[in-house]
């Protein structure tokens, strides 16, 4: 029996005003795991781009191929040491003030200050150019493009900002303006009349922070939201059987991993972690608990082209191996049948968090294969930012997390904030000089494919984290709704194509 949750009982859940009804046929409303929490785009910055609100100099296709944004086009020097992007005419913010390189310089500064992969690059200075705006490198980056793709870098208007630098209001360029923000859990937004590009045929969108994903499965399910996304699997399965939804799913460039404290006395050899890996059944896991085709073999899935390497030895399931590598370790039975070696049992804790449904759902299985091996979990679900704490603090054991490597459209970016060197969501308490070396040179466009497959190889060895399963993203739309599609870079949502069929 489908159960009828409607708009009076889903405003109370949600602790929200009804006001005037928010998902009326001129609105599609979107219902989301992320909390608002704030304006400023270095913490949501995501939500702002996703929803059309914000935009950045570039863009990115399905396959991650760039592609001209509030920037047209871009070239850079012979050295690689100066950039130079040659910026959209007759763009307006959403207060009306037009879009020059000065304001653009002043967001990019903004966020070069801030906490992001921006921060990290080797600039000397950001200046502007006539009718472009010029990025002055002290080394060669050759993916700075893609850089300029993250979320981070979009492009407010400067009276957006406060004296301080932090940003008070979002006035962004995208095909819609925001009309209330409420953090942390709702905006709204309606068409940019002046918008640069095509104007949108749905004229109002809403945003809803939902933490529970079996409240936006019934809230797909009884329309009190028109675009759910992050389903839990068995909500997947049973949206999939109603006429009410149309269900999409497709690969993206994320992977489900077990971030590892590799300086921990029970983890600090590739061996121990090598066990752990072993007593992982991906396929099981992936098949019935994920409901997805199959588990991950490496940490980078094929939709990422180069990084993937597919000529190496895949991660087996094997728990005779996990449990004869373990005992060379020193590692023996004791009487409840947790391992233990010098006087200490094999007991660590993982963090791990809800706002990704699944999580805590594939933290239980592992629980479950790691005592068959003797080593023994307690689960911590929680916050998200414990998992970055905990790799500040070192008192992180294990993070179960799914790492995004679409942050930005050319994984190396990613690479260099995890390994080159180590980061909060990458390995912790490990190094490896060849990796940082491998890692800067594809940074300056001097790497091959053959670099990027000898990292991936060191990755799969030294197993600094641990993959699990390659993603897949979920959606649920209502029906009468046309064009919906799922970005694999998780960069928009697409609102501004949707069509209302009925």
């Amino acid at each position: 029996m489908m159960i009828q949750l409607k708009r009076p009982l889903i405003a109370a859940l949600l602790g929200l005003s009804l006001g005037t009804p928010a998902l009326a046929d001129s609105m599609i409303g979107v219902a989301a795991p992320f909390e608002i929490q704030s304006p400023d785009p270095s913490t949501t910055g995501h939500i702002f781009t996703n929803m059309g609100i914000a935009e950045t100099l570039v863009d990115a296709d399905p396959q991650g191929r760039l592609l001209p944004g509030l920037a047209t086009e871009w070239d850079t020097s012979e050295d690689g040491l100066t950039w130079r992007f040659t910026l959209r005419e007759n763009v307006s913010f959403h207060d009306g003030s037009p879009m020059t390189p000065a304001a653009v310089v002043n967001a990019l500064e903004i966020a070069r200050a801030k906490p992001g992969p921006i921060s990290g690059l080797p600039v000397a200075a950001i200046t502007a150019d006539h009718d472009a705006v010029v990025i002055t490198l002290t080394e060669p980056r050759a993916a700075l493009p893609a850089f300029l793709a993250e979320s981070r870098t979009q492009i407010l208007a400067p009276a957006a900002y406060g004296p301080d630098g932090q940003a008070v209001a979002v006035i962004g360029t995208g095909p819609y303006r925001i009309t209330d923000l409420t953090p942390p859990l709702s905006l709204r937004a309606t068409a940019f009349a002046d918008y640069w590009g095509a104007q949108p045929h749905v004229p109002d969108v809403s945003y809803t922070a939902v933490s529970r994903a079996e409240t936006r499965a019934l809230m797909a399910e009884s329309g009190d939201a028109d675009f759910v996304f992050n389903l839990d699997p068995a909500s997947v399965t049973r949206l999939s059987q109603s006429e009410a939804v149309q269900v999409i799913s497709v690969a993206i460039p994320r992977t489900l991993l077990l971030k590892v404290n590799a300086a921990h006395p029970f983890l600090n050899t590739p061996e121990a972690r090598q066990a752990l890996s072993l007593a992982i059944d991906r396929a099981g896991l992936a098949q019935a608990v994920l409901r997805y085709p199959e588990g991950a073999d490496q940490l980078f899935p094929p939709a990422i082209g180069s990084w993937h390497n597919a000529g190496m030895d895949p991660l087996q399931y094997d728990v005779a191996a996990a449990q004869a590598l373990l005992a060379q370790q020193g590692w023996a039975p004791g009487a409840d049948g947790i391992l233990a070696r010098d006087g200490q049992r094999f007991a660590l804790t993982l963090t791990t968090y809800p706002d990704r449904p699944e999580l805590p759902l594939v933290a239980a299985v592992l629980e479950q294969q790691f005592r068959t091996i003797g080593v023994e979990l307690t689960i911590n679900s929680t916050n998200s930012s414990e998992i970055p704490a905990g790799h500040q603090a070192g008192t992180l054991e294990l993070g179960l997390l799914a790492r995004n490597f679409a942050l930005i459209p050319e994984p190396i970016g990613t690479i260099l904030s995890d390994y080159a060197p180590t980061g909060d969501w990458g390995a912790m308490g490990w190094d490896n000089p060849e990796i940082v070396a491998l890692a800067q040179a594809i940074a300056r466009g001097e790497g091959t494919d053959a670099d990027r497959a000898r990292v991936s190889a060191i990755l799969q060895t030294e197993l600094p984290v641990i993959p699990i399963a390659w993603y897949q993203q979920t959606l649920a739309v209502k029906a009468g709704i046309d064009g919906a599609v799922i970005d694999p870079w998780e960069r928009n949502f697409g609102l501004a194509r949707l069509r209302f069929t009925e």
